[in-house]
């Protein structure tokens, strides 16, 4: 369960959103919302989760922070959508799980993924219940999810939204190797990129 907490505009480099807050028991969760979007079939979608060296320290192991961007202007393009935020750090294991599996890839040669699992951890912790309860309250008919994820799919089609269709959200990487080793294992792992 999501209570909503407050709402007020948002003023950003792509335009204007109305940024809702909610709590979910744990967490503050955020969604920013452009448009008129409550009853409406396939809006445009991201369901982004925190990342603190990407999103704050401009880190380029990880295209968190380019993601965000992109789907912000994908949704000032199309004159609506919804981007929610989690607080799901380092794959919903917190940062401290975070940097100890960045020591084991970098020492060791994993993945990020075969990191955490050599750690104890699931490949991938982050659970979306709480952006289903979420786009519920914003009344969303259904909606054309920016992702490469087919965890994130799933997981949101469990909790009863209909995701109408997908759009990939990806950069580049040539020339960029700690880019090339995340999309490796992003592949590895079933994401369309």
């Amino acid at each position: 369960m999501v209570v909503r907490l407050a709402a007020g505009p948002l003023h950003t480099q792509f335009g204007t959103f109305l940024e809702v807050l909610y709590y979910d028991g744990h967490h503050e969760c955020l969604a920013i919302v452009m448009g008129e979007v409550q009853g409406r079939e396939d809006v445009l979608c991201r369901v982004h989760s925190h990342c603190v060296t990407g999103h704050f320290f401009n880190s380029i192991e990880c295209d968190c922070r380019e993601q965000m961007a992109m789907a912000q202007a994908m949704v000032a393009q199309a004159g609506a959508g919804v981007i929610i935020w989690l607080d799901q750090e380092g794959r919903g294991h917190g940062h401290l799980a975070l940097m100890r599996s960045r020591a084991l890839r970098d020492q060791e040669g994993l993945s990020q993924t075969e990191a955490y699992m050599r750690l104890g951890y699931a490949a991938d912790g982050r659970e979306y219940s709480s952006a289903a309860a979420i786009l519920r309250d914003l009344g969303l008919a259904s909606v054309v999810l920016m992702t490469n994820s087919p965890h994130k799919i799933r997981s949101l089609q469990d909790a009863g939204i209909h995701v109408s269709g997908t759009r990939p959200l990806a950069l580049d990487v040539a020339g960029h190797a700690e880019l090339q080793r995340l999309y490796a294992d992003k592949i590895a792992q079933g994401h369309r990129l």
